[in-house]
């Protein structure tokens, strides 16, 4: 066990545990503390889409990246973290909607990614459990899912074979610098732990998702709490990820408790359904109000799901920012201390991204993207801003 690392990461969520392989992959030095089991959190919550988004120019940067560095990884995924490229079909109800197609279309197009536009007919054939009467949809074929707890457990045993250390249920008191003093009165970097032990390391990762704010105050991290819920084995059921339209302004909610369809199918032959948005909850226990709008949502999309049996609900807490962009980079400028957080909804996706910016900025090589729109300094819209 070395004595000081080169890098001390808080959380081995799916962000965490990225960030840790793309640090040993790189030759650093890296311990990981977890104080609960591998790939918790908001990573098992989560639906586990792997989702090119458009919602601002940064954020189709990263997403487009991280989708890309998943297709890469693919074939080095061990069956139970159940990589399908399913594809995602945005939705469209109406005529209204359709126009939504077609920009997101030339949107997709002029950045590279592969989509295509259905048509009604086309939709229906694609996904016959669809209700009649819907206007068409988008289709993003490169679009795939994964069972997150299992791929954030593939990325922390890889970081482990290239020389990472990882202590599970070893919680985090302090992860800020300066927490312990050396003779010279200067301030060591590192993480403290609830016992007391002290782990030091030159630079320390705030990767803790929604909980992040607890060891670096007052970084703009709001908890939003989401609903899912799963059913039965139906398979063939949903072919695709299927995502309304309506969710991007469902996502940008920042007052009221919203809903939108979000349906996906599970390599186990499960329909996983989402998804719901809740500010300034706490409980982390299923609220039947919300549940109960977000399963007619659902049904007004798919209405055979009325016939379908779902065998479990729960919740989780994602990390939103104002901007709903990740905090990646040196906190406050200090380059002993970085932030991996803040992905709200799509950390899954941006996972792996993360980590390479993460590593990028460390070692200070040139980025396959900017890292700017991501950095923590940057100047974010109020949050209540609607």
């Amino acid at each position: 066990m070395p004595s000081t690392y080169d890098v001390a990461i808080a959380g081995a969520g799916i962000v965490g545990a990225a960030v840790a392989d793309e640090c040993a992959a790189a030759g650093l030095r890296v311990v990981v503390v977890e104080p609960g089991p591998t790939g918790g959190g908001a990573t098992a919550a989560g639906m586990g889409h792997i989702v090119v988004m458009d919602d601002s120019p940064a954020q189709l940067a990263l997403t487009r990246y991280s989708v890309a560095l998943w297709r890469e990884l693919a074939p080095d995924l061990p069956p139970e973290v159940e990589y399908t490229q399913a594809g995602t079909i945005w939705v469209a109800a109406d005529a209204a909607e359709m126009e939504e197609v077609e920009r997101k279309l030339h949107v997709y197009t002029a950045a590279g990614v592969r989509a295509e536009v259905l048509g009604a007919a086309a939709l229906a054939d694609a996904e016959p459990q669809l209700r009649p009467g819907l206007a068409g949809g988008l289709l993003v074929p490169d679009d795939a899912v994964v069972y997150p707890p299992c791929a954030a457990q593939f990325l922390l045993e890889r970081a482990c074979s290239r020389g990472a250390e990882v202590r599970t249920c070893a919680a985090v008191e302090l992860a800020v610098v300066g927490q312990a003093r050396q003779p010279a009165n200067r301030a060591a970097t590192g993480i403290r732990l609830s016992d007391g032990e002290f782990l030091p390391a030159g630079i320390v990762v705030n990767a803790t998702g929604a909980w992040a704010p607890e060891l670096t105050p007052g970084i703009e991290v709001r908890k939003r709490k989401g609903h899912l819920a799963i059913t039965d084995r139906y398979p063939g059921f949903v072919r695709h990820q299927l995502v309304e339209l309506g969710y991007l302004k469902s996502a940008h909610s920042t007052h009221a408790d919203s809903v939108a369809f979000n349906a996906q199918p599970r390599r186990t032959g499960q329909v996983l359904i989402g998804s719901s948005r809740q500010y300034d909850v706490q409980q982390s226990c299923v609220e039947a109000p919300i549940l109960s709008r977000m399963l007619r949502r659902a049904h007004e999309y798919l209405p055979g799901l009325a016939d379908l049996q779902v065998i479990r609900c729960w919740t989780g807490f994602r990390a939103a920012t104002p901007d709903k962009l990740p905090l990646i980079g040196p906190a406050g400028g200090d380059h002993r201390f970085y932030l991996a957080t803040g992905h709200e909804g799509l950390g899954i996706t941006t996972s792996l991204a993360t980590g390479k910016l993460v590593v990028d900025q460390i070692l200070g090589r040139p980025p396959a993207i900017s890292a700017a729109p991501y950095l923590p300094g940057r100047k974010q819209e109020a949050l209540h801003g609607g």
